[in-house]
């Protein structure tokens, strides 16, 4: 033996001696003792790649002593003869609040908000940080739980109690019945993280956003809180949350699209998550490996819809019924794209079900191999405990369960679960296998009796005459009890002994009258269950669609859709390098200028000729549009929507929300993309509601139907922020218990301006004062509102009333900063004249009135009376549906108020892009302009006017013959996947009742929890 091998064998006994030490006392004399087991001849995997045939596996006192194909069996150890079953290494599952107390409600009855935490102790100011939580120190074994993850082939947790946006660290436990001091493997595992608030009772944050800011700013706070040694309280969250970022960190997910949020905030603060994912990642498989973070995925498939009833089948969306014939492919598209994954038996109701699902997953494409390594060596290097987990080599924890057969065979079962050199039995493994068929000879009469099904349920049926009964028995080897019905009402009741090599089972029985008989039970030869019941699930030709772009009605396949790195969407969309657009009518939005009869061309997105009788050269290969008798605009620009947004659109809990950013919690599959690109908007601004006098930093999108969030965002757009005034955000609608936050009249709205503004001012100061590696801590709120000051942002103001449109001018002289816009802005006509003194311009409705007190005094001559004061003035939204017609709400400027064609068209296209800083690239036909445009089959201000082609960036993303034909595939979609879920369920599948999701439309006032709804909107007004 040489030295380094006498090395190892030394430091291995070592590791025996050093785990036998225990702190515990002992009533009487110790008596330590030694278990050691051998398990010979059993199929046996060392690891996720390295399999023998008939090998031996030996584990002594909880560890693996040795392991192999020729191992010599110690002369202590007990036996195991597992021919024809399986070992594997224990699967490790790292998402699951195993052994954790149970998480309260989350909003206790009382009346009005909750404004700060009601925790006591030196804790931090929002209930939602919970970094303070040790899932170590809280956790309790429950066998029962530990049973069903034992039973799908789990031995060992990654546990945290789900309960915040911070949920603090979570506990690597193995699943043994020891005292929990012997189960933790590492104690603080991971640190935890969600964006759901989870039992906090404070009302902040609200929304998705809320909490995203929320965590940035926790960063923030972290990061100063280490430096800044003086001059602050100390606070236990901040200590806490510190000490979590030595952690891996570990992020649970709602969504695929929460992956590019989660992603940012990793490059934002050098972190790289290890995120628990939803199930709809390939949806978005691109993004996923863009991310470049790691993945726990949840095995969560979708039964079958009941689509039995053709109305209720109408009720699913495209979407969820793909998502139903998909989402197996899930791990699948994760390994042919090689991103680090591991599997989790989470989000499943039943852990039974992890074995379908797992072959099911097989099935759709993931392979063998990658599937064991996703749940043995994968998650332990995740938690970098490789060297002790997820693998049978000596000194490794002897964590391993006995299966029926190869665990991805119909049938396999676990039956035998050991941890830590400790068994849980489910069926005894060197118990003989009894199922089969049978001919039962009792006295003089012959019988049939199958025994079917698992091997730890088997069902069992006896043939009586000409009927099947039932076949009740227990088996304890070698004796063999058995009882069923021979007639209506008597019974027969047996015991014999089974004999393993014969295949049958002799003994003695009693019939009902007392009578006593012999009776034989041979097993019919050619019924071997072995052979008949495990089996591997048939390989099928799958049928699936595809993944469209986006995952909704009217979003498209990609030609490219196989193979890896081709799925691009750019592949997609960029199909025209040039666009020719002949004889159209064209509104160039320069003066009163309309063309008739001329030629755009259109190069790489942007305009590169006006003229008529253009001729494109052959070798670009331009789409050539015949615009003949139809009108060519310049793309409309809603200047105020919500649509596209997800998680609530209000962060209404403070008087302030300036960190809130409305860019984090874009929803690139809102249908209502779709439907106003064929309204021919190219462009909105997604703006925060109207709850609270500051409200939240706008987003600007173009409305590239099919890109991912930031394939909306509009590129170097100038940032925004929604301010609001008016009975919204002094809560006079709320209701009576929202008297509570501040504030509460319109004076103490102007005072919220005052005040945030005097400190943006300080802030301002201290931050240009403090020198090179000063400490300084970042206020996300305020950093917004000095740009404010810095002339680096701009406001969108809510507004009705005259008098609080002169307040808030004057607020903004007196501190030094310019109002934007004024949006809606009903009450303009009055204040025109300081409008146009002041620089702010208009963003207004063209005919609303009288929907609530605020609104009586508004008239629809204000579009035009402002434009003619001079105040550059726009039409905007407000309202999903209503931006699909913002060309009609334009064209009311011409009646009311008498404005030109030309510049009533301007109010939805030049004027909004003035307003929104982006003039210089759009809202006018002219050279060198980019090319979001719209063909209209008639004139655009006209109400038989439709968007006949909508192109943004120079690309066609609505075309109403190629939505012909959407429509079609849509329809034979969703009938082909009907048809199979009928099919489904016919064979047997389970199904799930179909239940209606009603679309989300947000508008100003809209309040919500993320996750769970607080306030209709119907319960403040219907509009802004």
């Amino acid at each position: 033996m040489n030295r380094k091998s006498l090395l190892l064998l030394v430091l291995f006994f070592l590791a025996f001696a050093i785990r036998s030490q225990t702190t515990f006392p002992n009533n009487g004399a110790p008596h330590p003792r030694h278990s050691v087991h051998a398990f010979i001849n059993v199929s046996l995997f060392l690891d996720y790649e390295t399999f023998i045939n008939n090998g031996t596996l030996v584990i002594k006192d909880g560890l693996v002593f040795a392991a192999g194909e020729k191992v010599n069996v110690p002369k202590e150890a007990i036996v195991h003869d597992l021919k024809g079953k399986f070992i594997y290494p224990s699967f490790i599952d790292l998402f699951s609040d195993y052994g954790m107390p149970e998480t309260g409600a989350q909003r206790p009855a009382r009346n009005g908000p909750q404004m700060q935490s009601n925790v006591k102790g030196a804790y931090g100011w929002n209930q939602a940080i919970h970094a303070e939580t040790e899932a170590h120190k809280l956790l309790q074994h429950q066998k029962d739980k530990a049973d069903e993850y034992k039973k799908a082939g789990f031995g060992i947790v990654l546990t945290h109690k789900r309960d915040g946006i911070v949920r603090g660290s979570a506990s690597l436990v193995n699943l043994s019945n020891k005292k929990e001091n012997a189960c933790i493997v590492k104690d603080r595992a991971a640190a935890v993280y969600s964006f759901s608030k989870g039992s906090s009772t404070q009302d902040y944050p609200s929304s998705l956003a809320g909490s995203i800011a929320l965590l940035r700013q926790t960063h923030y706070d972290a990061q100063w809180y280490a430096t800044a040694k003086e001059n602050r309280d100390y606070n236990i969250s901040l200590e806490e949350f510190n000490r979590l970022q030595q952690l891996p960190s570990l992020f649970e997910t709602r969504d695929k699209y929460d992956i590019a949020r989660i992603a940012q905030l990793g490059k934002e603060f050098g972190m790289n998550y290890l995120v628990k994912g939803s199930g709809n990642e390939y949806q978005r498989i691109s993004d996923m490996k863009e991310s470049g973070l790691k993945f726990i995925l949840p095995l969560n498939f979708p039964d079958a819809y009941d689509v039995q009833d053709p109305f209720d089948a109408e009720m699913i969306t495209l979407s969820e019924l793909k998502h139903w014939e998909l989402a197996p492919g899930n791990p699948s598209a994760f390994e042919k794209r090689f991103i680090p994954f591991c599997l989790s038996s989470s989000d499943l109701k039943n852990k039974e079900q992890f074995f379908p699902q797992l072959r099911k997953a097989i099935q759709y494409g993931l392979s063998e191999k990658m599937a064991l390594k996703a749940l043995t060596y994968q998650p332990a290097a995740f938690m970098n405990v490789q060297n002790q987990l997820g693998a049978l080599k000596p000194g490794y924890q002897a964590n391993f369960f006995i299966s029926s057969a190869s665990i991805f065979d119909e049938g396999a079962v676990v039956l035998q679960h050991w941890v830590l050199g400790e068994a849980e039995t489910f069926y005894d493994p060197e118990k003989p296998d009894v199922r089969g068929e049978y001919v039962l000879k009792a006295g003089n009469n012959n019988y049939k009796v199958s025994i079917k099904g698992e091997l730890s349920k088997p069902e069992s049926k006896i043939q009586v005459d000409t009927s099947n009964r039932k076949f009740t028995f227990s088996f304890a080897p070698p004796l063999f009890s058995f009882s069923f019905l021979y007639d209506s009402l008597k019974t027969v009741r047996a015991t014999g002994q089974y004999n393993a090599n014969e295949r049958k089972i002799t003994g003695r029985g009693q019939w009902a009258n007392g009578d006593w008989f012999d009776f034989e039970m041979l097993q019919n030869a050619a019924a071997d269950s072995a052979t008949t019941n495990l089996k591997k699930r048939p390989a099928q030709n799958l049928q699936l669609g595809k993944v469209i772009y986006p995952f909704t009605a009217y979003g498209e396949a990609l030609p490219e859709s196989e193979g890896a790195f081709r799925d691009s969407w750019t592949a997609f969309k960029t199909r025209y390098k040039a666009i020719l657009i002949k004889n159209a009518t064209v509104w160039t939005n320069r003066g009163d200028t309309v063309l008739q009869d001329y030629d755009v061309y259109v190069v790489d997105g942007r305009i590169v000729r006006i003229a008529p009788n253009i001729d494109a050269p052959k070798l670009a290969f331009a789409k050539i549009i015949d615009a003949k008798g139809k009108h060519l605009t310049p793309g409309i620009i809603d200047e105020h929507s919500h649509i596209a947004l997800n998680g609530g659109v209000n962060e209404g809990t403070e008087a302030s929300s300036a960190e809130v950013r409305m860019g984090d919690v874009i929803d690139p599959e809102d249908i209502n993309i779709y439907r106003q690109l064929s309204g021919g908007v190219t462009t909105a601004q997604l703006l925060h509601g109207s709850a609270n006098p500051i409200g939240g930093q706008s987003a600007l999108i173009k409305l590239r139907w099919g890109q991912n969030a930031e394939g909306l965002k509009y590129e170097k757009a100038a940032p925004f922020i929604k301010f609001a005034l008016g009975e919204n955000v002094k809560q006079s609608n709320w209701g009576d218990h929202n008297v509570i936050r501040f504030p509460q009249s319109r004076m103490g709205v102007e005072q919220v301006y005052m005040d945030f503004f005097i400190r943006a001012k300080e802030y301002k100061t201290l931050k240009q004062n403090s020198g090179k590696g000063a400490v300084f801590r970042i206020d996300l709120e305020l950093e917004a509102l000095s740009e404010i000051l810095e002339n680096k942002r701009f406001i969108t103001c809510h507004s009705y009333v005259q008098s609080e449109i002169n307040m808030l001018l004057h607020v903004a002289d007196s501190l030094g900063f310019k109002v934007n816009t004024f949006t809606h802005i009903l009450e303009g006509y009055k204040v025109a004249d300081k409008m146009k003194a002041h620089g702010v311009h208009a963003s207004t409705f063209s005919d609303w009135w009288a929907y609530k007190n605020e609104v009586m005094e508004a008239i629809p001559y204000n579009a035009a009376l402002l434009t003619k004061m001079g105040v550059v003035t726009a039409m905007n939204s407000d309202d999903a549906e209503m931006a699909r017609r913002l060309n009609q709400e334009a064209a009311k400027a011409i009646k009311y108020g008498g404005v030109s064609e030309t510049d009533a068209l301007k109010m939805v296209t030049l004027n909004p892009a003035i307003l929104l800083h982006i003039d210089d690239r759009v809202g006018s036909i002219q050279v060198g302009k980019t090319a979001d445009l719209v063909v209209w089959t008639d004139n655009p201000l006209s109400v038989y006017a439709k968007a006949d082609k909508t192109i943004i960036d120079g690309q066609i993303y609505f075309d109403r013959e190629e939505d012909e034909r959407l429509k079609a595939y849509i329809k034979s979609e969703r009938a082909r996947l009907i048809a199979k879920m009928l099919q489904e369920k016919q064979a047997g599948a389970g199904t799930q009742k179909v239940k209606s999701k009603p679309h989300r439309l947000y508008h100003c006032d809209t309040m919500e929890t993320y996750g769970k709804e607080v306030l209709n909107s119907s319960e403040l007004e219907v509009h802004d």
